[in-house]
């Protein structure tokens, strides 16, 4: 009895697994596929899941089915009014009829995004050199791609794809423009700035001399009713030292005489050299009543 089976049997049995494994493929739903019988194509966009075909005799490629994105290089476009602007887009894109795909670009994922380019480019081409810069960067950059997809969606078709979306990252003027524009920019800011500077100024001086002139005149008006007081303060002492007078004069002589003692001599610094018998003395040597 042999140990090992026979030549022939492993080489039978390696045919029928061949055999076997070839008769099947599996499509994923991320995915389209075409299916081959001797360069010709006899099937496309299978449903995901296990299919039958020919071993040998016929064969599967296999697309990616999923959103891609051609992500464009800077390109340079010239608005209504001349202006050189940069543009930065990409686009979204994916299969949609595989044969159509495979007859217009051999399959090549590269060759496709190469002609979508040059498909997109030129409507936003036209798009931009319709418009000005204003419109481009704020207003009407939505209806700008919206009529590029419009436009180019019949022409991809041919492709077997179609366009998802189209989306402008970046629209920037050249460096060299850019940098003027900034100076020119800067240079307005700056006079604006000068200019709210120099009407604060104006401003403030307007306000303090207003300041001033109302400091001005409450202390003029208190200067006036400090002395309108004071007068009247002074009548009505003069007033009471007249009526005090009027009823003794005597004594009213001798309360003025202690106010003189007093503020003569209040210190010891004090030093006066008079006569003894003046008027001052009067009332240390009792001459008063």
């Amino acid at each position: 009895m042999m140990r090992n089976p026979p030549v022939l049997l492993v080489a039978i049995a390696a045919l029928l697994l061949m055999i076997i494994s070839g008769s099947f493929f599996t499509v994923d739903q991320r995915e389209r596929v075409l299916l081959f019988q001797l360069g010709e194509i006899k099937g496309a966009d299978f449903k995901p899941g296990l299919h039958l075909k020919l071993p040998f005799f016929q064969r599967v490629l296999r697309f990616d089915g999923r959103i891609l994105t051609l992500d464009n290089q800077t390109e340079n476009f010239l608005t209504i009014e001349k202006k050189n602007v940069e543009v930065d887009f990409f686009v979204k894109w994916r299969i949609v009829d595989t044969t159509r795909y495979y007859r217009a670009t051999g399959g090549q994922e590269l060759v496709a995004m190469d002609r979508l380019a040059a498909i997109v480019n030129p409507g936003l081409r036209a798009q931009f050199g319709s418009r000005t810069i204003r419109q481009v960067v704020s207003g009407e950059r939505n209806e700008i791609l919206d009529a590029v997809q419009k436009i180019a969606k019949d022409r991809v078709a041919e492709l077997g794809i179609e366009i998802v979306d189209v989306r402008v990252k970046r629209v920037d003027l050249p460096k060299d423009v850019s940098e003027s524009v900034y100076q020119r920019m800067r240079a307005e800011r700056t006079r604006v700035a000068s200019d709210l500077r120099a009407r604060g100024a104006e401003e403030a001086e307007r306000l303090r001399a207003e300041a001033d002139r109302e400091a001005q005149i409450t202390l003029a008006n208190a200067y006036r009713e400090s002395e309108k007081l004071r007068g009247e303060g002074d009548a009505k002492a003069a007033e009471v030292y007249a009526k005090a007078y009027g009823q003794d004069t005597e004594f009213y002589k001798f309360y003025r005489s202690l106010n003189i003692y007093r503020d003569t001599f209040g210190t010891r610094d004090n030093i006066l050299v008079l006569e003894p018998d003046g008027e001052l003395f009067k009332y240390f040597k009792g001459g008063g009543k």
